[in-house]
């Protein structure tokens, strides 16, 4: 993921989701019956085809799920200066929620149908600052090991240009889904 990229093409794959993704059911939560019996990557899957709602977090906080596969979730955020805290970069916390979902996402990718997981622990390296001058960001979060009770992942928060501008690790709990009322 570190090999430098063209900031048009990132945009334009960008625009390409966002496009699907507004034209579905835009933000919000799935129904109980449009992810009964959906592995966390169908799931994964049929959101970004937009045939279940998205996070409303991304829309909210300007980054959009880019693509999904097994064990792997990528994400594409557009730092704005409504993201900046009181020293001009962008807020750790807007970096470390970007990071989050990545992590996060990768890890859904791993569950089956019936299994779900939450975040244990969360440890992000901020290595450089981020200004609204960076037009976007990526970051890849990669399964490291998904196992019954508990789940890692790593991911990379990068420019077009390969710059690294965080990275970040996750434990995450996994447990069976409490049967719908």
């Amino acid at each position: 993921m570190s090999e430098p990229h063209s900031i048009d093409a990132w945009i334009a794959q960008e625009a390409e989701v966002v496009q699907r993704l507004e034209a579905g059911p835009g933000p919000g939560l799935a129904r109980p019956e449009q992810i009964a019996g959906k592995t966390g990557l169908e799931m994964m899957q049929a959101m970004l085809n937009a045939e279940i709602p998205y996070a409303a977090i991304a829309k909210t906080l300007d980054f959009t799920l880019l693509s999904v596969s097994r064990g792997v979730a990528v994400f594409q955020g557009t730092p704005l200066a409504q993201h900046l805290n009181p020293l001009g970069t962008i807020h750790g916390g807007w970096i470390a929620t970007v990071l989050d979902s990545a992590l996060g996402c990768s890890v859904h990718t791993m569950m089956p149908a019936g299994r779900a997981y939450t975040t244990a622990e969360l440890s992000v390296n901020y290595v450089r600052a981020i200004t609204p001058k960076v037009q976007r960001v990526r970051a890849e979060g990669k399964v490291i090991h998904c196992g019954r009770q508990l789940a890692t992942a790593e991911a990379r928060l990068v420019g077009p240009d390969g710059t690294l501008y965080a990275h970040a690790t996750t434990t995450c709990l996994v447990f069976e889904m409490p049967a719908p009322r």
